[in-house]
């Protein structure tokens, strides 16, 4: 059976423009996408939400996963507040898996999203739980929770949401 360590965010300091945070709305996500993971044969590892990211990266490299993906949502940058749109799919540049992976969310997420030419991989080696994770994986900013169109996208579309990581997730696998 695969296994993914699943680590939604865990940052409760980034408010949503309508109600809520980051680390709210990406655990409700994780709550729906947990049970469909499962229920497709993927094993599924999540990290304590009470931790920071630093600890979920240790406790993906304590585990035997084939992939870690992180779930986010975004900030514009200072000055634009409220006026980016868009699903960045954030991989590790020299990762084979990872910008596989990646793709595949890209192709899924395209088909739920209400702006698809918006949904884009991107490689870096700035973040973190890219960067310092022994399995391959993808940090998922899954639109902008300072952008009112975008926060409520999400809000309103966890369970399409959770099916489009879920397809991407057992493609990548070849479990679908």
């Amino acid at each position: 059976m695969p296994s993914l360590f699943l680590s939604p965010s865990t940052q409760d300091f980034n408010s949503y423009v309508t109600t809520g945070n980051e680390k709210y709305w990406m655990n409700l996500l994780a709550d729906e996408l947990e049970p469909l993971l499962r229920s497709a044969g993927v094993t599924v590892t999540r990290n304590d939400p009470n931790l920071n990211a630093a600890a979920a990266i240790r406790a993906s490299n304590e585990g035997e996963n084939d992939f870690h993906l992180s779930l986010h949502s975004n900030a514009s940058g200072v000055g634009n507040e409220g006026e980016t749109r868009g699903i960045d799919l954030y991989h590790y540049p020299t990762s084979r898996m990872g910008k596989a992976m990646a793709e595949l969310l890209v192709e899924e997420l395209k088909k739920v999203y209400p702006l698809p030419d918006l949904v884009r991989a991107l490689p870096t080696t700035a973040i973190g739980e890219v960067r310092r994770t022994a399995a391959p994986a993808v940090l998922a900013e899954l639109g902008y929770h300072d952008n009112p169109e975008d926060a409520v996208w999400i809000e309103e579309n966890l369970p399409a949401i959770a099916q489009a990581i879920t397809r991407a997730v057992t493609r990548y696998f070849g479990i679908s």
